[in-house]
């Protein structure tokens, strides 16, 4: 009786070991095997960002042409396109009717002439009195202004350019009755020897613009303003940079915004009348830190690194954007020159988690990442 009662209590006591040492198993944390990842310290550069801005092209000066007598287009003497000298026919208007009036005109002042060539002699002998004389003389005068005016009007059926430029596009075509009161002009001659580049900003970016530009008054900052870029519609660099020449000054009710106009030259005369693209607006930073975008994440629109201290663990980082190019953001805090940080990979860290550092230089990791567009 006794020795069953022993080998119950035995059996009991392995029964609990077993069971606490298994407990024990569950509750051990599995220990997470360090995996490789790339790393590297952070520097500070001077950089350029560019602040963009959607922008369309006019040509420095944009005539319109139009009729200053009324007739039908008889002949369009250029083509849609070309280069035009100021002074050049570009359309010829019917003048039968303008003409046949010269003709009436020039009898008139005949008729005029004989009279006062008539009366003179009377006058000289006193037979009449010199106001009727004086008055045939300002019948003579009159029918010769009504003669010029009627020539002058003939000249004027031909249209010519009124600059130097290139024809834009024809709108009226041979046979269309013209007149000065038409709401549609013929057609608009264009100079772009220089181009302007229209674009605006919303009134925080410009208080901004204005703030960090040296000068005291509006004039004085529009003189120190950097010269800025073009991109293409294409998507490609324009050659020439260009000069900010004016702006409003004034904020828009309707949209927000202030409106610049910047000069380009145009040598190559590759813009145009009604191109679009982006101006781009250089900002300088000097010596700040900066980190390759994709090695950041974002959680509720705040940007995080993974940092890695002495003990080589993983660390979310909150660092504060004060601007970005097209690979890099520059850093105004959470971040100093010199801290490590994970570059690649970055998706398969949690905070905490232990890594084995794969030193890289900075410069070789920035030039082995695209742009992010």
């Amino acid at each position: 009786m006794r020795r069953s009662f022993i080998n119950h209590l035995f059996l009991t006591g392995i029964a609990v070991t077993l069971f606490a040492s298994c407990k024990q198993n569950q509750q051990a944390p599995q220990q997470q095997s360090a995996l490789p990842f790339e790393v590297t310290a952070v520097p500070t550069k001077n950089l350029t960002t560019y602040t963009s801005y959607p922008t369309t092209i006019e040509g420095a000066i944009n005539s319109e042409v139009r009729a200053k007598v009324s007739g039908y287009i008889q002949e369009v003497l250029v083509d849609e396109g070309q280069k035009v000298s100021k002074g050049q026919p570009l359309f010829k208007l019917e003048t039968q009717s303008l003409s046949q009036d010269a003709e009436a005109a020039k009898a008139r002042i005949r008729v005029a002439q004989v009279e006062v060539n008539k009366l003179k002699p009377l006058v000289e002998k006193k037979i009449i009195s010199e106001v009727q004389l004086e008055t045939a003389q300002a019948n003579l005068a009159q029918a010769k202004s009504t003669y010029n005016s009627i020539v002058a009007n003939i000249g004027y059926a031909t249209v010519a350019s009124p600059i130097n430029g290139y024809v834009g596009a024809i709108r009226l075509r041979e046979g269309s009755l013209v007149s000065a009161a038409n709401a549609v002009p013929l057609t608009t001659v264009t100079s772009i020897e220089k181009v302007f580049a229209y674009f605006s900003m919303n009134e925080s970016d410009y208080l901004n613009f204005l703030q960090v530009t040296a000068g005291k008054t509006l004039p004085e900052k529009i003189k120190n303003f950097p010269k800025v870029e073009l991109l293409m519609a294409n998507g490609q660099p324009y050659e020439q940079q260009g000069t900010i020449e004016t702006v409003t000054g004034q904020i828009n009710a309707n949209t927000g915004t202030v409106s610049f106009r910047a000069v380009f030259d145009n040598p190559n005369m590759l813009l145009t009348n009604g191109n679009s693209g982006t101006i781009n607006i250089p900002k300088q930073h000097e010596n700040m830190v900066v980190v390759p975008q994709a090695a950041t994440f974002e959680q509720q629109g705040q940007i995080f690194v993974y940092t890695v201290g002495e003990d080589n663990t993983a660390k979310s980082t909150l660092i504060g954007i004060e601007d970005k190019n097209r690979v890099l953001y520059v850093v105004n805090s959470g971040l100093k020159e010199g801290d490590v940080i994970v570059v690649n990979g970055i998706d398969k860290l949690r905070n905490g988690t232990p890594i084995i550092p794969q030193k890289m230089a900075f410069d070789s990791i920035v030039k082995a990442i695209k742009p992010l567009f």
